[in-house]
């Protein structure tokens, strides 16, 4: 089977009550369009994980980000390929989030983190969240 190495960023921000929210994409395209992922995107030859984040995000979302901490590598078999998955703590440094290449987006609060069908990849990810949040 097929590896694909991917990266992921949680993007966290606050609110108007200062509680912690995470900014959350709903895919536009492909086999897995309409669930919703954190975004990111696959490692080209010769990037760092973290520069693969900073770039994908800045082509996905016309944002510039720092990238943190590693929080998990999510290692999962969709049917036909096996994706590794590095997801980092990212914050904004610059930029609106302009989404385009998903359908829509959602920051949503610790409560709210099951409010969205995740994909199957990424909601692995969402109890690990939730605790560091």
């Amino acid at each position: 089977m097929k590896t694909i190495r991917v990266v992921a960023a949680v993007i966290k921000a606050e609110n108007e009550k200062k509680e912690p929210i995470i900014f959350a994409t709903q895919r536009g395209y492909g086999d897995l369009k309409g669930g919703w992922e954190f975004p990111g995107g696959k490692i080209e030859e010769g990037e760092t994980p973290k520069e693969a984040l900073k770039r994908e995000i800045m082509e996905e979302l016309e944002t510039e980000i720092s990238v943190g901490d590693l929080i998990d590598t999510i290692e999962y078999d969709y049917p036909t390929f096996h994706l590794s998955m590095d997801c980092f703590w990212c914050e904004i440094v610059a930029g609106d989030l302009i989404l385009k290449e998903h359908e829509a987006a959602k920051w949503l609060t610790k409560s709210m983190l099951n409010d969205v069908a995740w994909l199957p990849a990424d909601i692995t990810l969402i109890d690990k969240v939730r605790g560091l949040m």
